[in-house]
């Protein structure tokens, strides 16, 4: 008796990582990363790119921007809007690059490589703007600031992610040519 239910629960063991082998091969025929990353970076791209071009979102940049060492000078020599809206704009770059990278991998690869360099120097704002983390019984956490700004550390390796699938797409596109 225990023989076959020994053996009955290895068949119910192989029969679920087939199943789990399966839906990953599903997930990866259907480029399902590919999509669900590019499509959110191009989202958040676009909408948040054209919010520093306005007001509220230049105004709401300025902390993050001037306690930063490798962007600082950047509101120095443009001013807080006129920069804003160049960082805006390259947001809005990196974005059309990558859904221009659809059709032209090479223009996708050069999208991503904008979003690497962005999400770069995001990511390391985490350490030098005040108030990201915060002291609760003598353990530093992130605050919520702490942690808006860490997500671009998660960016920056969608965007590097994006450049390889694109440099796929485009090694592909060149064997079929």
């Amino acid at each position: 008796m225990k023989n076959s239910e020994l053996a009955a629960g290895q068949q119910t063991n192989q029969h679920r990582q087939h199943l789990v082998l399966k839906f990953s091969s599903w997930v990866n025929q259907k480029k399902l990363p590919f999509w669900v990353i590019s499509i959110g970076m191009i989202v958040m791209l676009l909408w948040a790119g054209s919010y520093k071009m306005t007001v509220p979102g230049a105004d709401g940049i300025v902390p993050l921007v001037n306690n930063s060492p490798l962007i600082s000078w950047h509101f120095k020599l443009f001013g807080v809007y006129h920069g804003s809206d160049l960082i805006g704009l390259t947001e809005v770059i990196a974005a059309v690059l990558m859904i221009v990278g659809m059709l032209k991998p090479q223009a996708g690869i050069v999208g991503g490589a904008i979003a690497v360099v962005m999400f770069f120097v995001t990511s390391t704002m985490v350490i030098t703007t005040p108030d990201s983390l915060v002291n609760v019984n003598g353990v530093n956490y992130m605050s919520f600031l702490g942690l808006f700004l860490y997500k671009d550390v998660i960016n920056l390796g969608a965007s590097l992610y994006l450049i390889t699938r694109y440099g796929h797409m485009a090694a592909e596109k060149k064997g079929k040519h």
